[in-house]
Order: C-alpha cells, then structure tokens, then sequence
C-alpha cells in the first residue's frame, strides 16, 4: 500500500505545474523584458532606461521605458512582453513631465 501511495504522488508531483518560480528566474524574466523594451524603442529614444514590473500580469511582462525623444524632451512608452511569443509593443510617447497631477 505504501508503495502504491509513494507511487501515486510522485506522479502527481511530475505533473502538476510550478507554483513559484525562484528569485533568479524573476531575475531572469525581467532581464529579458527590459532588454526587449530597450531593443523596441532604441529607434525612438536616445539614453533610454527601463523600470520593469518584476512579475507582469499573468500574461505580460511590463515596463516604463524613459528617454529623450527626437524633440529633445524626456518622454516614457509603455511597453508589454509577451510571456509566451516573446513578442514586444510600446505605446505611444507620453510626456510625463507635462501631466497634470491629480
């Protein structure tokens, strides 16, 4: 019986998912999405630098991307990684430093 039970949940533990990933493979997550939002907006934005949502949603990863646009004016674009194609988009350009703070 106790053969069959250890049998049984090794099984089990095979196949369920992971539930937590380790700090290195956050790590290594947000490494990736900044590095694919820097890639994305090198085009657009001299001097850029990424803050990146250390865990995303469920489906994205997600970073603020800030630098100097073409205008010579500091801006931010949103940015979102796919998780699973890898896929990169940025927003539009948002001139943070003009928003009016509510």
């Amino acid at each position: 019986m106790l053969k069959q039970f250890a049998a049984v949940a090794l099984v089990f533990a095979a196949s369920a998912p992971a539930f937590a990933s380790s700090d290195d493979a956050w790590k290594e997550f947000a490494a990736e999405v900044e590095t694919g939002c820097l890639a994305a907006t090198s085009d657009t934005l001299k001097d850029a630098t990424a803050v990146v949502d250390p865990f995303g949603s469920e489906s994205y990863g997600l970073a603020v991307v800030s630098g100097i646009a073409g205008t010579d004016t500091q801006v931010s674009m949103i940015c979102v990684f796919d998780k699973e194609t890898k896929a990169v988009e940025v927003g539009g350009e948002l001139d943070l430093a003009g928003a009016v703070k509510r």
